[in-house]
Order: structure tokens, then C-alpha cells, then sequence
């Protein structure tokens, strides 16, 4: 739903009495110029009704946008030869709570295995961890956040472009009394480390960025660029520059040499975002694999016109460590997920994932199959059968134990193209009879392209041609399932 919290809320706040001073602002993702579209007129427009409500008290004046404001923190060099705590400044510490985002658990990473064929375009990872003793608990259908961190290499472009110590050690003081300091930052820190595991070099950087770059800028072709980026006049220029080929803000430091060796280390916090966690779902069962976590993951690359490939930094940085080398650490903990599966042991489910959307899948029929329930049916589909059938020997083991009923799409295994929707139409009576006498309930997962709307028509056809539905019936029908939780699916980008 397009908007929907802020039409929510703006509608309950009318409701409660509330007058808007302007009309409700809805940005969109989807607009070339981004949310900024909608927001910087509205904003001019809010400051300027405020100003008018409340004019500001005599003797003080707006700070003009060509005044540059202090940074949120400023940053204190400590003597090269001041004492260093007893060598645990950069350690895990032990598990005081359950892990959570300020403190997660510094998994040990068991395994890493490439499940797709070597000849196979893509790089998909069966990856484990050791969770033992973190007092991590979860079900089928959650999801594990995992903090990654930029590769040594752009660690060290990024310190060379702006003429940083890697090894040099500071603290962290707040410009205003009261600001709390960042949480995941220890105290004494070193350059390297706050590079490496906290500022988002590997990100696209924003118009805020350049905006504030341009403060700093002292060679006057760089500055017009920059302040061109940061106005509302140069979004779409600024779009074709970041956006469209996904160039990094360690890319853009590179192309404004001047103004990234003059940056005042003070701004660091400011100018670069924080790496975020990355979500992925548990794709094991703990009554299958206790104290483990296993994950299924498919290794993000893909080209732009930029000369390099584009990486995703946490998949990259993952498939990276091997842990026969040596004991590798990851930072993790679990949050509950949108997917809940039945309680009652007769509930039968009809499980659709292609791709890596079959991670929860095999979370739940190992949880299920522990638990001795035996009405799983699984819709798998990938491309070929020979390079990227992952988990082929669990699943069809399970097939022979009678535990599992599995259809599988194999989209480029003959001329025609044969997807996961394909398969459920031509099983549409095996589906009706779940759907209606047996009460099942629906999960689907995976990419969020066209797969989710093909596969709710098929869904639609089966109500229509085995449960004699007219076309809006079945619409409603698959609706009411959603609304009682029996279809639920969680679909990315």
C-alpha cells in the first residue's frame, strides 16, 4: 500500500481533532527525483508557515543554508603512546541479554558452501553458524540480522583518499551536552575500525552527502558540482551520476579529490551513514540442528555501465570467510518474522519458494518433520535441475520417507519456460483438496518481481476451475485467506 502509514495516521490525527497546517505530503520511491520530489517544496512551504505562526523572537535571525553547523561529534586524537586497554578494545564481549542489535553475538561461522554448480552464473551460499551458548532461540519462519563490514581494501582507499591513520587511535566527545554516543562504537576507537565496521563507504550515497562535501570543498569546479548535486534543480543529474549505476560513496570520494582530502575527520559520523544489518532467513531448524543457524544465500552481483561490478556488502563480505582457516566470527542475533506456521500437527501447508525463497521452507519442514507432521507439500522451482537445485538430496530423501510432496519448475530445462505457477495450475486438484477439506494453509517466498502476482492467479484459477469460483469470488477468497493469516508470503527486491 502505497503510503500507507502516513495516510494512517494523518487521517487518525484528524479524527482526534487535529488541523493539518499544509496537506498531506507522500513521497514516492518510484519518482525519478525520489521522495525528494514531494518533500523539499513541502518543507520550504512547513518552514514557512511556522515562521508565520511563530515569528522568530528579536535579535535572532535563520541560520543561513550557507553557514556550515558543527559536527554532531568531534573527534579527539589520543597520544601515539598512550597506554591501550588490555587488548580487548575491539573483543566481543560476553553475552550480558539475549543478543540483540547493541549487542550481538559474535557467531562462529561452522561452514560455507556454494550450493549452485561452479558453472552456474550465480554464487549461492549454504552458510552455518555456531550459536551455542548465546541464548539465541527462534522458530520457523524468523530471521536472522547479521552486521556485515567493508572489505580491508576500500578500508584502505578510503584512509588514503582522506589521508587518515588507519592505526590511530581517538575518542568520541558529543558538540552538544546530552547527545548519547553511537552504541556500537567502543571507546577508545581506532580509524580502522570505525572504517571497517561502522561508517557505509559501500553505500549510494545521498543529496545530504554532497550538500555537506560541498562545504568542505576548497577547488571551485568541485564545489559548483556539489552544490549542483545537492539542489533541486541538479536531482536528476544527480540520479544518472548515483542511483541509476549504483555508484558507492567511496566511488564519489574518488571523483572529488580535492574536496575528500580536505574533510575535517570531526565530519566523518556526519557525512557517512552507518553500515545497516541485513536480514536473511533462517533457512534450519533448531530441532534439527540445535545451537545452529544455517542460511541460504545468494551472493549479489550484477553490472552497471560503471566499468567494476556492483557488489552487495554483506553477501560479499560473507562468501569471503573460510572457516577452515582459522575462526571466523560473525556479529548476529534473530528477530521474530512475519511467517507463522500452524500450530495444530494436522494443518497441512503448501509451501511455494523459488530460489532462495525456499530458505524458510526448509526452516519449517525440518521443524515439521522433527515434529512428526507429514503434510508438506513443496513448490520449488530454479533453472536448471543440474546447477542450482539446492537442498536436491534433503528434499528427495524426504520424498522416499513419505514426510514430502514435491513439485519442482525448471525454468530453462526445456524449450518452453516452466515456473512454480505452471506447476500449481497443473496440480490444481491436489491444492483444491488441501485448500478445502484439508484446511491448509499458504506461504509463499522469494523475489518480489512478477512471481508473487503469477503465482496469486494460479492460486485464483484453482478456486475457479476445482472450487467452481466466479473470477471475483476467487479474489476475495484468496483475500479472506490473507486476512485469516492461512496465505502469507514474504517477498524482497
Amino acid at each position: 500500500m502505497f503510503n500507507f502509514v502516513a495516510k494512517k495516521l494523518h487521517k487518525r490525527v484528524l479524527q482526534l481533532g487535529g488541523n493539518p497546517l499544509l496537506p498531506v505530503a507522500l513521497g514516492d520511491d518510484q519518482h525519478d527525483l525520489g521522495p525528494d520530489a514531494v518533500v523539499d517544496p513541502w518543507l520550504q512551504a512547513l518552514w514557512d508557515k511556522i515562521l508565520a505562526l511563530y515569528p522568530l523572537p528579536p535579535g535572532l535571525e535563520i541560520i543561513s543554508p550557507d553557514v556550515r553547523l558543527p559536527p554532531k561529534y568531534t573527534l579527539h586524537y589520543l597520544a601515539e603512546d598512550s597506554p591501550h586497554p588490555d587488548g580487548g578494545l575491539l573483543q566481543p564481549t560476553a553475552p550480558r541479554t539475549v543478543p540483540s542489535e547493541l549487542h550481538p553475538f559474535p557467531a562462529r561461522m561452522v561452514s560455507n558452501q556454494r550450493v549452485t554448480a561452479d558453472s552456474h552464473f550465480q554464487d549461492v551460499r549454504l552458510i552455518e553458524f555456531d550459536v551455542v551458548a548465546s541464548g539465541i532461540t527462534f522458530n520457523a519462519g524468523d530471521v536472522v540480522m547479521i552486521q556485515p563490514q567493508n572489505c580491508p581494501e576500500d578500508v584502505q582507499q578510503f584512509c588514503q583518499l582522506l589521508r587518515l591513520d588507519p592505526d590511530r587511535r581517538f575518542v568520541l566527545k558529543p558538540t552538544e551536552p546530552g547527545t548519547s554516543l553511537p552504541a556500537l562504537l567502543p571507546q577508545p576507537c581506532t580509524i580502522r575500525y570505525l572504517v571497517t565496521h561502522y561508517l557505509d563507504i559501500s553505500c549510494v550515497p545521498r543529496r545530504s552527502f554532497f550538500e555537506l562535501l560541498s562545504y568542505f570543498s576548497t577547488n571551485e569546479l568541485e564545489r559548483e558540482k556539489l552544490q549542483e548535486f545537492s539542489s533541486a534543480q541538479g536531482q536528476e543529474e544527480l540520479y544518472s551520476y548515483c542511483n541509476r549505476p549504483r555508484r558507492t560513496t567511496l566511488e564519489a570520494l574518488w571523483d572529488f579529490p580535492h574536496t575528500t582530502c580536505a574533510v575535517p575527520p570531526d565530519y566523518l559520523l556526519d557525512l557517512i551513514p552507518r553500515i545497516r544489518p541485513r536480514a536473511f532467513s533462517i533457512a534450519s531448524s533448531m530441532l534439527a540442528h540445535p545451537d545452529r543457524i544455517q542460511i541460504l544465500m545468494a551472493v549479489v552481483q550484477y553490472k552497471t555501465r560503471l566499468s567494476k561490478p556492483r557488489r552487495g556488502l554483506c553477501s560479499t563480505w560473507l562468501a569471503s570467510l573460510n572457516p577452515e582457516q582459522g575462526d571466523v566470527r560473525v556479529p548476529l542475533w534473530v528477530k521474530k518474522g512475519g511467517m507463522k506456521f500452524p500450530a495444530d500437527p494436522d494443518t497441512p501447508v503448501i509451501m511455494i519458494g523459488p530460489g532462495t525463497g525456499v530458505a524458510p521452507f526448509r526452516a519449517a519442514i525440518q521443524e515439521r518433520v522433527a515434529q512428526g507432521r507429514r503434510g508438506n507439500c513443496l513448490f520449488f522451482g530454479c533453472r536448471q535441475k543440474s546447477k542450482d537445485f539446492y537442498c536436491q538430496a534433503e528434499w528427495e530423501e524426504l520424498v522416499t520417507k513419505g514426510f514430502l510432496t514435491l513439485f519442482t519448475a525448471f525454468s530453462r530445462d526445456q524449450e518452453e519456460k516452466v515456473y512454480v505457477q505452471h506447476r500449481i495450475r497443473e496440480n490444481r486438484r491436489l491444492v483444491w483438496e488441501l485448500l478445502s477439506s484439508g484446511s491448509a494453509h499458504v506461504y509463499l517466498a522469494g523475489n518480489a518481481k512478477q512471481m508473487p502476482a503469477a503465482v496469486a492467479e494460479a492460486l485464483q484459477s484453482v478456486l475457479q476451475l476445482e472450487g467452481g469460483l466466479s473470477p471475483s469470488e476467487a479474489e476475495e477468497h484468496l483475500t479472506a485467506l490473507e486476512r485469516s493469516q492461512r496465505f502469507q508470503s514474504e517477498t524482497w527486491s
